[in-house]
């Protein structure tokens, strides 16, 4: 088999400024199009799970000339797709695997004549298209995470939407050196920079996060590679930008922090930020980023204040995004807070098809200019309500109240004399019958008083959730680091939830 020339793989960046610029209508055009072609050519034909659901809703895949046909097509949920990977005969259902016999019925008399007079070097081109070989995972609380299946086609994808998100970013020049903080695992956030780099051709060092260098090791990385960027979830980075400040340490080149997996609130910004003047660093940009396993991409905030958030910025070619109705699943119009719905746009692999992600987005979907930074494409809203984990742990009854525990997380990340902090739910005596308790477990910092602290924190959470907590601890630093997992977990023990089943 003939190896992929080294073009295959080089990010056009030229291609990716005209995209960004295009006329919302034009964008619209380009992505009903697209996504007309891959259900006729690619989801329908080679798709069993997709085959079954058009089928089923009496829909010919050709009816579908444009997102708003979609509406005319049932959701897929994470359900559907656990179910289909622990059954032996629908595994791979939502992979696409083309046969002769499909291609022969779906591909338009062009693309088959390109096959056949090919030769070999075309069918090598389609194994290369369509042969998985890499896997990622959800990261979810659940015990059987669902497998997401990539063919080197995919990877090219996702190399051009991390190239993307560099560009958005502003990580776009020749020096940049990149410290991927992201724990090492088989998850999309750490397998997504390092492949960006390979596609721009900029140095992404991969650190594998706490766990595998812990802070220290981190940090002599970060001066040793004289670091310019650093990627990572907020909790671990503003943990080592703490303790590069209590050390002094130099980090002076660094302009600019990705932040991954949570929601950035402003207060977390500002302390980021002066913990790195105290290493050197001059102005820096910091902003967040949204991508789940589902998208097999992720999408990026331009760089504004940090009270301001642009929205993300999506690739309105590689994928359709809708926000509906949670309850009744209407699609709804423009900056309309709903749930965030997904299709994917020509990927092979694993794919998904009106995934329903679970994410409330509370400011919408815009195909407004961005005012930030120009560019034409489709935003959503950065203040996301991450239902599909909070379904796990963080919505629950507390003394008969539902509650975000994440919007705890929010008043409690953004607290300046807070450095670490945890919530804890118990029972009372740990009695199953008994009421429910909520604890609050907070590091102050060294110049805080600590009773004025808990004050703000007892006020702030209650402001938010409506629930006041039964205790507020202070607990020393190291500690609490200890009890979060901070160098140990994949990710930090946030929400502990104590009480007996």
């Amino acid at each position: 088999m003939h190896a992929p020339t080294a073009p295959r793989i080089m990010w056009n960046k030229r291609a990716w400024t005209d995209l960004s610029r295009t006329p919302a209508a034009q964008l619209r055009q380009i992505q009903d199009e697209a996504l007309a072609r891959y259900v006729q050519e690619e989801l329908y034909p080679f798709s069993a799970a997709y085959r079954a659901v058009f089928d089923g809703a009496g829909v010919r895949p050709e009816e579908i000339r444009g997102v708003a046909d979609l509406a005319r097509l049932p959701f897929t949920t994470k359900q559907d797709l656990l179910k289909a990977q622990s059954d032996p005969l629908h595994r791979y259902d939502f992979i696409l695997r083309p046969t002769p016999e499909t291609i022969r019925r779906a591909w338009p008399i062009g693309r088959k004549l390109s096959l056949v007079l090919g030769g070999l070097r075309a069918r090598e081109e389609l194994t290369y298209r369509y042969t998985p070989h890499f896997l990622t995972f959800t990261t979810g609380r659940s015990s059987d995470p669902v497998a997401f299946a990539y063919t080197p086609h995919d990877l090219e994808l996702l190399g051009e939407a991390i190239a993307r998100m560099f560009d958005i970013a502003r990580i776009d020049a020749v020096e940049e050196r990149v410290l991927n903080l992201f724990p090492f695992a088989p998850h999309l956030a750490f397998w997504a920079l390092t492949i960006g780099g390979f596609t721009t051709g900029r140095m992404v060092v991969p650190s594998g996060g706490g766990k595998v260098m812990g802070t220290d090791g981190n940090l002599r990385l970060a001066e040793r590679i004289n670091a310019t960027a650093l990627v990572g979830t907020p909790g671990f980075l503003y943990h080592m930008l703490r303790q590069a400040a209590e050390e002094k340490r130099n980090l002076s080149r660094v302009s600019t922090i990705v932040l991954g997996a949570e929601k950035v609130p402003p207060g977390l910004k500002h302390k980021m930020a002066e913990a790195l003047a105290a290493c050197g660093a001059g102005k820096v940009t910091i902003l967040g980023t949204y991508g789940f396993t589902e998208a097999r991409m992720a999408f990026a905030e331009c760089p504004t204040a940090y009270d301001v958030s642009s929205g993300y910025h999506l690739h309105p070619d590689l994928g359709v995004f809708e926000v509906i109705d949670p309850k009744t699943g209407a699609v709804l119009p423009e900056r309309t807070p709903g749930e965030l719905v997904y299709t994917g746009i020509g990927g092979h692999g694993t794919t998904v098809l009106r995934y329903r992600t679970g994410d409330l987005c509370v400011e919408g979907l815009t195909y407004e200019p961005c005012p930030h930074c120009g560019r034409t494409l489709p935003r959503i809203g950065s203040e996301l309500k991450r239902v599909s984990e909070q379904h796990a742990l963080s919505i629950t009854k507390i003394k008969g109240t539902l509650v975000d525990l994440s919007a705890m997380g929010s008043v409690l990340m953004q607290m300046r004399d807070v450095e670490e902090w945890q919530v804890v739910l118990k029972k009372k005596n740990n009695d199953p019958l008994d009421l429910d308790e909520l604890e609050v477990r907070f590091s102050p910092r060294k110049d805080a008083d600590v009773e004025a602290t808990a004050k703000s924190i007892r006020q702030g959470i209650h402001l938010a959730t409506e629930v006041v907590p039964n205790r507020i601890e202070a607990v020393p630093l190291p500690d609490l680091l200890k009890q979060l997992g901070m160098e140990s977990e994949m990710k930090e023990k946030r929400y502990l939830d104590l009480r007996p089943k």
